[in-house]
This record gives structure tokens, C-alpha cells and sequence, in this order.
């Protein structure tokens, strides 16, 4: 179980709120550290999951709190870009 650092409560954000404050969030903390970031957006359950492996960062769990959703994403090594030719 990974320990979360920080917490961010986006509900009655809406697409793409909650993944802007997820990034921000992810930011502020260090390589290893995780985000939970609350959402009851029903696009987060598409867009979190699918930042987050394109980005290089690890979604480690959705949990349901009814209402809304905790997306817990652990921070990941910055992704180089690679050069075009």
C-alpha cells in the first residue's frame, strides 16, 4: 500500500479540472510520493488512468466512495521526449 501524500478534492470540477489539479498536484511532490485526487467527473475514470501511463506515473488504485472516485496516482521519473529527425 502506498502511502498518499497529498490530497486534492476536485469534485464539482469537470473535465479536464480534475486532471489539471492531478498534475499540479503530482508537481509538488517528489519521484515515489503519490496524489490522490477526488473526482465525481465520470470523464476522469477515461482521461486519470490514461494520462497517468503516458505521462510515465503509476495509477495505483480507483477507489469508489460512492459519490465521486479517489484516483491514487504514485509519481513517476519525468518521461524524456524523444528528438524528431
Amino acid at each position: 500500500m502506498v502511502e498518499v501524500a497529498k490530497v486534492v478534492d476536485a469534485r464539482g470540477s469537470f473535465c479536464p479540472g480534475p486532471l489539471m489539479e492531478l498534475i499540479r498536484a503530482l508537481k509538488s511532490v517528489e519521484v515515489g510520493q503519490a496524489v490522490e485526487v477526488y473526482s465525481e467527473d465520470q470523464g476522469s475514470l477515461k482521461d486519470i488512468p490514461a494520462w497517468a501511463e503516458k505521462a510515465g506515473h503509476k495509477l495505483v488504485e480507483i477507489k469508489d466512495y460512492g459519490e465521486y472516485r479517489g484516483f491514487i496516482v504514485e509519481k513517476g521519473e519525468k518521461k524524456r521526449r524523444r528528438k524528431k529527425e
